[in-house]
């Protein structure tokens, strides 16, 4: 089977703009002293440049304000946006609001696109997605115990769910709740649209996290509370028990999404280890020239090199055969990439010492939110599960008592093979 990851030279001239625009445009927002009504104008001028490139919400069908890219070309622009957390809502293409808009656009019927799908797409409107509890396992999302219950034409809620992201400033939440409580595990579960202004709808706090200042201006993840919260019956996304579908149709090409991101992520942890390296000196000479530092640059190259293309592997099986062909390559580059993102940093940051530790460079707000990349979306043991259970499917247990290369039974069985010729060398001899 050949591969084949290549793009067309114009779309290699928007990479290039992207790059260039990213560091010179966007880089600055993260130390930018503004309010948030001065930032958002900020952003909304760096919007409208990247709409007139073509590049908006380029996850997106044509038909709905996107460039219909597949998940190579977006894999490929989510490396670049990945260098800095604004670059993604620069580009349209910041979560939940991308998966939120794809689930809108693949399940929402017409009056659910004209309501929530088309502002959200134009800025006008902010969602939240709504999902892991404080009480049950994410990693077993199976354990749900948020209800939505059908009384006439409403659906009444009731749960309590936690890092509902964006979910203090959504205009509209995504909920993942159980609707069919007899149902198979896999079929329990609905999502629902319910606006943020809902009758009983409690949005409590956003959690503190390790990602501190990272989350301003309301951005962050949401403990919120539904209490007998009504919401009408057609606010319902695809069908009844459809919740684990659409999540997984959701999820799979998001974690392509945030590998390719975290990629990006690392490479700039890279190039400031790499130049701290040609800058510091210790012990009468650079730091580049001591072997460890020679280590982790080709460590950290080697890593971050394997994980690119077994993310753009992952990216073109699910442009070639689907998502649901993928499983075992998004899985892969899941738990593998988010520890490439971590020890890329970790060694950026050593090399920098006390500098790196404090909040004078960026590596340490990088390093917070490398943390995460290794339980969000899945944890990392859940994703290594499913890897093995894949690859063992294509196997069968050896017959007998011995494993299959046991030499001594091989050597017996070749000996029966070719006993007629053999013989027949013998007997010409």
């Amino acid at each position: 089977m050949t591969w084949d990851f290549s793009t067309e030279p114009e779309f290699e001239k928007k990479l290039e703009w992207m790059r260039t625009f990213v560091k010179e445009e966007v880089y600055p927002l993260e130390v930018l002293d503004a309010d948030e009504a001065g930032f958002r104008r900020v952003i909304r001028s760096l919007q409208d440049e990247v709409k007139s490139q073509k590049l908006w919400a380029t996850h997106l069908p044509p038909e709905l304000g996107g460039q219909g890219y597949g998940q190579v070309k977006l894999g490929l622009m989510h490396e670049i946006e990945g260098a800095t957390m604004w670059a993604p809502i620069v580009f349209g293409n910041q979560a939940p609001d991308s998966g939120n808009s794809e689930v809108l656009a693949h399940f929402g019927t017409q009056a659910q696109k004209d309501r929530w799908l088309y502002p959200l797409l134009d800025g006008r409107l902010r969602s939240a997605f709504s999902m892991t509890e404080p009480f049950t396992a994410g990693s077993d999302p199976t354990l749900l115990s948020s209800t939505a219950r059908l009384e006439g034409d409403e659906w009444v809620i009731n749960g309590h769910k936690w890092f509902t992201s964006n979910g203090m400033i959504a205009d509209f939440l995504i909920a993942m709740l159980v609707t069919e409580p007899d149902a198979g595990p896999y079929e329990r579960a609905s999502m629902i649209i319910v606006p943020s202004d809902a009758p009983g709808l409690k949005r409590l706090r956003n959690i503190p996290t390790m990602a501190g200042e990272s989350e301003r201006f309301g951005y962050g993840h949401a403990e919120i509370l539904y209490e007998n919260v009504r919401v009408p019956a057609a606010n319902l996304l695809g069908k009844r028990g459809q919740g684990f579908l659409i999540a997984q149709a959701r999820l799979g090409p998001g974690r392509i999404h945030h590998c390719m991101r975290w990629l990006g992520l690392a490479r700039r942890a890279f190039d400031m280890l790499c130049e701290r390296a040609l800058q510091r000196e210790a012990f009468g000479k650079k730091l580049a020239s001591h072997e460890t530092v020679q280590n982790w640059i080709a460590d950290s190259a080697a890593e971050m090199s394997a994980a690119r293309l077994m993310t753009l592997h992952a990216a073109w099986v699910i442009d070639t055969q689907g998502a649901a062909a993928a499983r075992k390559e998004i899985s892969l580059i899941k738990f593998f990439g988010a520890k490439v993102l971590h020890d890329v940093i970790d060694r950026a940051l050593q090399i920098h010492g006390s500098l790196g530790y404090s909040g004078d460079l960026p590596l340490e707000d990088m390093y917070r939110l490398a943390r995460g990349a290794r339980f969000y979306d899945g944890p990392d043991e859940v994703h290594r599960v499913s890897v093995a259970r894949q690859i063992l499917s294509g196997y069968k247990e050896p017959q007998g008592k011995w494993p299959g290369e046991h030499i001594p039974t091989r050597r017996e069985a070749a000996q029966r093979k070719f006993a007629a010729l053999l013989e027949a060398a013998t007997t010409d001899v």
